[in-house]
Formats: structure tokens, C-alpha cells, sequence
């Protein structure tokens, strides 16, 4: 490798770096990643939610739309699918086969009319490929997803809508 090959390598390498701590400074403290961690993975899912109208927890001849759970297919940022999303429980799954679920340990308010961001504790991941080593998911750049406007009423009790979204899944693994 020559000295200009090697002098490019090393400044993309740190926009890389500089990228995604930038990335981070500008998000809610609630989904930043903790130190010590680094990107291993940026995806953007683009799929669709589905609700379903349903009596209100602990209120009586009330309803409201609850998530019933998501189906989206994970991009690479030059488009190309490399994986699924779905759920319950919110699994993302690499072509290869591993798999990962997690817990969610906060949110934070996305723009009117998307998806709140998330951030999520990854559990060890299963199958050997893409998914080993993720410690760490973030929702981000999240456009539409949330529940349906229309009314949820007792004379559309148990009927479902989907919802078309978009958003980032970034993850992370520990250093």
C-alpha cells in the first residue's frame, strides 16, 4: 500500500470515528450508547406496524390501538437487504441466519407523527454471523410508525391497521 493509499485510509477511517461521535453528541442523553462501545452495523428498516384496536388496560369500556408488532427489512446504506425485523419479541435477524432480541432500557420524542427513538440492552445473540458481538441497538431517524389517527372505537373492537415506517437501526458492540 502506498503512502496516499495509506493517508486516505486513515482520514475515512476517522470521519468514520468522528461521524458517529458527532452522531451521538446530537442525540437525547436517554438512547446514547454508553462509552466504550463502537458501530459495528448501520441499517435502515423499512417496513410496516401493525395496531389493533383493543379495550384499554385496567379501564373498562375504553379502547385504544396497541402495537401488535413490527415487520421490516434491514438496508444496508447503499440499499442492499442484509436482514429482517420482526417481532414480538423485537428480533433483528441478519441473511446469515444470527439473531438477536433485547430489552429496551429508554426513548426519546422523534419528530411529530414517528416513532419515539429507542435504545436497547441486545441479549447475546444466537447463531454464529452478523449479529455475534451486538451489545446495543438504536432506533434512530424514525419517519412515521405510530398508531393509526382514525377512530378506536367498541364497533371496530379487534380490527387491525397497519402502518407503514422507516427508521435506523445502529448497532453496537463493546470495544
Amino acid at each position: 500500500m502506498n503512502i496516499e493509499s495509506s493517508a486516505c485510509l486513515l482520514a475515512c477511517s476517522l470521519a468514520l470515528v468522528l461521524q458517529s461521535a458527532n452522531a451521538q453528541s446530537m442525540l437525547p442523553d436517554a438512547v446514547k450508547v454508553p462509552d466504550g462501545h463502537n458501530v459495528m452495523l448501520e441499517t435502515v428498516g423499512v417496513g410496516e406496524i401493525t395496531y389493533e384496536c383493543r379495550d384499554k388496560a385496567n379501564t373498562p369500556g375504553q379502547t385504544e390501538w396497541t402495537f401488535v408488532g413490527p415487520k421490516a427489512v434491514l438496508n444496508d446504506r447503499s440499499g442492499k437487504p442484509v436482514g429482517d425485523y420482526f417481532g414480538p419479541p423485537a428480533t433483528w435477524q441478519a441473511k446469515d441466519g444470527s439473531k438477536v432480541t433485547g430489552t429496551q432500557l429508554a426513548v426519546a420524542p422523534a419528530a411529530k407523527g414517528d416513532l419515539p427513538y429507542q435504545l436497547v440492552k441486545a441479549n447475546p445473540a444466537e447463531g454464529q454471523g452478523a449479529m455475534q458481538g451486538v451489545s446495543y441497538i438504536q432506533r434512530l431517524a424514525t419517519r412515521g410508525g405510530v398508531a393509526p389517527a382514525s377512530d378506536c372505537t367498541a364497533q371496530n373492537k379487534g380490527t387491525q391497521q397497519i402502518v407503514k415506517y422507516q427508521a435506523d437501526y445502529v448497532f453496537w458492540t463493546a470495544k
